[in-house]
This record gives structure tokens, sequence and C-alpha cells, in this order.
């Protein structure tokens, strides 16, 4: 059995199908994330119960274990709009239950949505794996991650303010029909419906099983597997390791809940956007390998401006103020707002080339499955350094612990030389 030809897109054009479809993937992540967790406080809901939010999304975690039944029945476009589809109904749900009590049908809503939202996932990254070729992974991660953002933005800054406009059930009731919309427009355009590789649907004779158990043959089938599987848990682990932890030290040196939502939130996503950007840019030119260690000592480097923040009399300590157009005022700068800023920008950079990495990993008959173990790595990783990101700053302090974040960011470098081969080969340098 032979799939039908694959026609060809423009690079531009394959682009617009990435923004659109990871517009889509971050609405439900900012949705959870933010809006529903402001909502439970705002509706008197105890913390250990807001907690349970951090339990539903353990679906975005353990996807892998369902991932080939996507690689396995119907379309990737079938499974989008499916799960859109699912998403929607249990929005509109959400919308007729608030104002009202937190009952059980509500966290039900929240679980189904959910599971739709990470199969979701599985679907979009597998079918953006399946059309871009190895030299367009860069350019388009970097679309991808700026595209993430606006989705998660939209759906937890811009849901709040909207919900305090108007009220939470036609918020909700409006994110619904965006949801609907980009299904539909999913639904309706070709772009979006190329067909699989024709090694891919070859592949889907096997059953479910069968093609779990070859896709994680086929994983370890690569040169130097241990080593790209301890380079996956590490790449990222500075940056995870601080993570949890820089709101607490905002806190720890008294700046406001306004300063930290417009800095470490807007302006650090706006600079993690455009350092996406630059760093898919610089990958489409530079070749993923050059990437990987480039970028990524930007990305480590950069925690020492928390260190530098956190030094004695650094946390207050004005450094400039930078004046605002059309307002006869001007803004302190502090140390931590150029930390915040860095690290933000940073960070970005190394996303691009790292997505670009793992995606250049997978076998295009496998990559829902494939792809969601790698993202299966990175995600654990992040939530035990996370985790441990606590005790280092109770034991050490907010400085010694960003310092020991950049040191916790170099055991990857350690093994580009294994690394490197391997990115050269699957982008056809060797």
């Amino acid at each position: 059995m032979t799939a039908p030809p694959r026609p060809d897109l423009s690079l531009r054009l394959k682009l617009l199908v990435v923004g659109v479809l990871y517009v889509a993937e971050g609405i439900p992540f900012g949705l959870i994330i933010t809006s529903m967790n402001a909502y439970l406080a705002g509706q008197g809901v105890p913390p250990e119960q807001i907690g349970v939010l951090s339990l539903l999304g353990l679906a975005w975690s353990l996807k892998f274990f369902w991932s080939p039944l996507v690689d396995r029945f119907g379309s990737r476009a079938a499974w989008i709009v499916g799960a859109q589809a699912v998403m929607s109904l249990c929005l509109l749900g959400l919308a007729l239950q608030a104002d009202g009590p937190v009952n059980l049908v509500f966290w039900v809503l929240l679980g189904i949505l959910v599971v739709a939202s990470a199969t979701q996932d599985l679907a979009i990254d597998a079918y953006t794996i399946d059309f871009l070729e190895t030299s367009e992974l860069g350019l388009a991660n970097g679309v991808r991650s700026g595209a993430y953002r606006i989705g998660s933005l939209a759906a937890g800054s811009g849901l709040l303010i909207l919900a305090d406009q108007v009220g939470w059930r036609p918020a909700l009731v409006g994110l619904t029909i965006t949801l609907a919309a980009l299904a539909l427009t999913i639904w309706v355009f070709r772009p979006f419906h190329l067909p699989r590789p024709v090694e891919g649907a070859a592949a889907r004779q096997d059953g479910p099983l069968a093609t779990f158990r070859s896709a994680l043959t086929g994983l370890w089938s690569h040169t130097a597997i241990a080593v790209i599987i301890v380079f996956t848990l590490t790449y990222k682990a500075g940056d995870a390791l601080m993570g949890t932890m820089v709101i607490p030290f905002w806190k720890s040196q008294g700046f406001s809940n306004t300063e930290i939502g417009v800095v470490s939130g807007i302006l650090g996503s706006v600079a993690t956007s455009l350092g996406a950007l630059l760093g898919g840019w610089f990958t489409s030119r530079a070749g993923i390998g050059t990437s990987l260690w480039v970028l990524g000592l930007f990305q480590a480097v950069s925690n020492l401006g928390y260190w530098a923040a956190a030094l004695p009399g650094m946390g207050r300590k004005v450094l400039f103020h930078l004046s605002l157009p059309f307002l006869d005022a001007s803004w302190p700068v502090y140390p931590i707002y150029l930390a915040s800023q860095g690290e933000s920008l940073s960070s970005g950079l190394g996303y691009a080339p790292f997505m670009a990495f793992l995606m250049s990993l997978c076998d295009k008959r496998f990559s829902a499955t494939q792809y969601a173990f790698f993202v299966f790595l990175s995600v654990l990783s992040g939530r035990i350094m996370g985790f441990l990101g606590g005790f280092g700053v109770k034991y050490l302090g907010y400085a010694p612990f960003f310092f020991v974040t950049f040191l916790a960011a170099l055991p990857a470098f350690a093994l580009l030389p294994w690394i490197l081969p391997v990115a050269r080969q699957v982008e056809g340098r060797e």
C-alpha cells in the first residue's frame, strides 16, 4: 500500500501552517495553567484542591503511552480536529458551570479537556515532523514557540482580562468560538491534510502494540542513543532547576505582582518568542549541531544574570531610568529586570535547535510515538529539577543557588562530542 503523492508547499505556507497549529496547541495550556488557576482561587477553592490542576496536567507528560494510537489510526487532521471538538464541548460545559459551585462535573470537564489537549499535541507534533524537511526544522521551531506563546497568553492572561470585563461565562464562550474557528480552519484547508509519508502509511498496517514496540526499537537503533537520552534530560536542566524559584526570588526582593506580571510575564514572553525566532533563523543557517552548542552556551550563561541580581545590594539597585514614550515618566531598571529579559531571550534561543534536534531523530513512520518519548524525558527532567530547586534555595540561598543552575547546564556540553556527529548525520552534513 502506498500513500498518494505529497504536494509541495512553500516554506512560507509551511510556517503559516505551523503557526496556526501551535496557536491551537497553546490555548488549552494557558487556560489550565493560568486562567483556571485564577478562576478556582476566585471561587474560594482551597489551595490543596487547586493543586489537582497539577495532577490533571500529568496527561501532557503521560501522552507518550497512548501515542501509538495516533500513529496507527486515522489521519493527523482527524485527530487534531476531533480533539478540538472535544475541547470545545468541554469549554462550553465549563461556561455553563461558570460562577456556580465548583463540583465534580467541573473537574471531570477539565480532566477530559486536558486529555484531549494532550492528544491534540501528539497529532500536531507528529504532523509537523511529517511535512517538514530537516533543514526547515530550526526556523519552524522558532515560529512554533512564538505561536504557542500567543495561544497560551490569549487563553491565560487574555482570558483573565476579558473575564474581568464581561464575566467568566461570556469569556469562556468566546474562547470556545475561537477554538471552534481554528478547528474549522484546519478541517477545511488542504495544507492541514497532507498525506502521511509513504513509509508512515505502510507502518499503519501494524497493531498499536506492534507500532509501540517498533517505534521504541527504531529509537534504540540510533547511534549513541544512551547519550541522546542523557542529553535530552540535561540540555534544559539549568533552566528547569531555576524556573520554579524565579517568582519566589522576585517576591523575596519586594517586587509587586504588577512588576512581576509585566516584566517576567508579558515582556518575558515577548523576549522568549523573539529568542525562539532568532534561534530558529540561526539554526536554519548554521545547522542543528552548531546551534546546539552556540545557542546552548547563551542559554547556560544567562543564568548568571540572576546570580548577579541576587548578590548583596543588587536587589533594588537602580541601574538606570528608562524613559517611557508618550508619557512624562521614567521607569527605574533593576538588575533583576535585565536578568529576566536575558534569561527569557536565551531560553528561546536554546529552544529552537534542541526541538529541531529531537524532531530530526524521529522516524516519520512513528513520529507521534517517538517525539512523545523525547518530550516525556524532557518534562520528567524538568519536574525533577523544579522539585530540587526549592531545596537548593533553602540550603544555599538565592545567589549561590543561581550559580549552581549555571553549573547544572554544563554537563550537556560534555556530551556534545557524541551528539554533534549524530546531528550532522541527520542533517546530511556527513
